[in-house]
């Protein structure tokens, strides 16, 4: 039987990948300290699964991995310190952690028996730098070559640690994919993305009122989480994605936040006024990931088109987070 652990099992994407897995027969293990993940209603019926574990562990902590298995196939390394405003608020402790906890997955893959792969995911803001600096190609082939945001601005800790990341994983000695995800949403996501905030904040408006957003004109694609986990679970098993770093997300449609305001307000049935707010410091014109390579290697694309992705994500926070039952990974 194939063997999977999953780090920030309990997160949102950890979480959507696991259910996955075990809906397809792999015995998955979650670890998680869930100081972000949330062990709600759905991630408890999907640990009363047969071949599923969880593991409550500190990564971070000196022999952090010595409950863990030696004969997982797939390790799939999620855990990390994520969101804007953690990043803005603790730039010192994300760098520090989130090195830490890959440096210790990376030990406990170095000790397996019969890995095949080991999946890091990055993230898209490692291309922040060379937007900012130099010409960024739109969309972003994984080739651009990177530089760094200021080492004294806060937001630049979080990519410094995944470009670091990537670093380690390339000379750890283990085959290793290295993904970039791109605005991978849905539901169970918490509310600091801005697909379930502007969601709340229609739901939270009167008839007839303002809706501020941010932002408006700053340009990105979407893709819907199933979509994300489908790329991911074919890009760990592609045998020719080992050794490569690869984007993961939607080449399109590339809209505005102004435009996404709009989905929002059509998909939740408001009638209120979008009102444009600057720019969040920090945030890209734009960012748009090119899928050539990938959509090379797995023979897939995103199905789930942005209204209906914005729909399901709706419905799901409609019935389990605006009601006030659960607030999911945060």
């Amino acid at each position: 039987m194939t063997r999977v652990l999953i780090t920030g099992g309990a997160g949102f994407m950890g979480f959507h990948l696991a259910r996955s897995l075990v809906q397809e027969g792999y015995q998955v293990d979650l670890v998680d300290n869930l100081a972000r993940g949330v062990k709600d209603q759905e991630l408890t019926e999907l640990l009363s699964r047969p071949g599923v574990r969880f593991f409550p562990l500190d990564l971070r902590e000196p022999g952090g991995t010595a409950a863990l298995s030696l004969d997982y196939d797939y390790i799939y390394h999620l855990a990390a310190i994520v969101g804007v405003a953690h990043v803005l608020n603790r730039p010192f402790e994300v760098l520090r952690d989130n090195t830490l906890l890959l440096l210790a997955v990376l030990e406990l893959a170095r000790r397996q028996r019969r890995l095949q792969r080991f999946i890091f995911t990055s993230t898209s803001e490692v291309y922040a730098g060379t937007l900012r600096y130099f010409h960024l190609p739109v969309p972003t082939p994984e080739t651009t070559p990177l530089a760094v945001t200021d080492l004294g601005e806060p937001r630049t800790s979080y990519m410094l640690s995944k470009i670091y990341g990537e670093a380690l994983c390339r000379h750890a000695g283990v085959p290793v994919t290295i993904i970039r995800p791109h605005n991978v949403y849905g539901p169970r996501m918490g509310l600091s993305h801005v697909i379930p905030e502007l969601l709340h904040k229609a739901v939270q408006t009167p008839e007839g009122g303002s809706l501020e957003v941010f932002s408006v004109d700053h340009r990105r694609t979407f893709c819907y989480i199933s979509d994300g986990v489908e790329l991911l679970r074919r890009l760990a098993e592609a045998p020719d994605a080992a050794g490569e770093t690869l984007n993961l997300g939607s080449p399109g449609p590339e809209i505005s936040i102004g435009e996404l305001a709009a989905v929002i307000l059509r998909v939740t049935g408001k009638n209120l006024r979008i009102i444009p707010l600057p720019a969040t410091p920090g945030s890209p014109l734009r960012r748009c990931p090119d899928m050539t390579r990938t959509t090379a290697l797995t023979g897939y694309q995103a199905q789930v088109s942005l209204e209906e992705g914005v729909r399901l994500t709706y419905e799901w926070y409609r019935d389990h987070v605006f009601s006030g039952r659960s607030p999911g990974a945060i």
